[in-house]
């Protein structure tokens, strides 16, 4: 019989205990992977949902009801160069971080204030229609750096290209109760009827340190998360960076063309 004392059989025992566990978490890991992505993807819905106003923060849904109001919503992917729709594109199985982490499909940038390292070449977006066929929001995924990482959310402008009508993040690593207020309904409450650009189409919209006015009297700028000024730079400067020259200016650009 074996000696149980020895150091042999007990690194043995000790190896054996760790592949067996090993496999079982890999097992779990692979089995789970389609549900979390299923999750992932529902997240990311309701995000735009709130972003253009169908679902209250915190408000309970079932993933019928989710799929129910998002049927005015289309996923878009265009060539973001060009902000022409790419037809052909799979929007179910489109993966923009994924993209932009890929050389061949995406382009190193120089340094920003949003510390955007790579751009992809192509983005998804959303586009909200009413029932006859016109354009009622746009919904643009916006990233950018933080105090403690990237944040990922989505920004919703009217049809007008230039009025806000929601802003949410699915994803970041900033502090509660600080730079994590980017959660929090209330301050979600003040974007709403905010302008992203003025008369002459340049970009304004800024998150001041301390308090702005309402959306009518003081339009280009929202209220400071207190105590968190890099996160509120953050978000300030991704919004400059989506809605400039090297994010959507192209397809907003396109969007109002077909307005006239």
């Amino acid at each position: 019989m074996a000696n149980r004392q020895a150091t042999g059989y007990i690194l043995l025992f000790a190896t054996a205990i760790c592949i067996v566990c090993g496999i079982l978490v890999s097992s779990f890991a692979v089995s789970l992977e389609p549900l979390q992505d299923e999750n992932a993807a529902l997240d990311k819905q309701k995000r735009v949902l709130e972003a253009v106003g169908l679902l209250q923060p915190g408000e309970r849904v079932t993933p019928e009801e989710v799929a129910e109001r998002f049927e005015p919503i289309k996923p878009v992917i265009i060539d973001l160069a060009t902000g022409e729709a790419q037809a052909d594109a799979d929007t179910a199985t489109f993966d923009q971080q994924r993209r932009a982490r890929n050389p061949s499909t995406s382009v190193e940038l120089p340094k920003n204030r949003a510390s955007v390292k790579r751009l992809p070449d192509q983005a998804l977006l959303y586009e909200m229609r009413g029932d006859d066929g016109e354009l009622e929001m746009v919904v643009l995924p916006i990233e950018g750096l933080g105090l403690w990482g990237t944040l990922y959310g989505f920004l919703a402008l009217d049809a007008d290209t230039t009025t806000v009508r929601g802003i949410t993040y699915y994803t970041h690593k900033e502090t509660p109760g600080l730079g994590g207020e980017v959660d929090n309904p209330r301050w979600k409450a003040r974007w709403p009827g905010r302008r992203a650009f003025d008369e002459d189409g340049e970009f304004q919209l800024a998150v001041i340190k301390g308090q702005a006015g309402g959306a009518a009297e003081d339009p280009f700028r929202v209220d400071g998360l207190s105590g968190a000024t890099i996160t509120s730079n953050g978000v300030t400067n991704m919004l400059d960076f989506w809605l400039g020259e090297r994010g959507f200016e192209a397809y907003l650009a396109r969007i109002r063309g077909e307005a006239n």
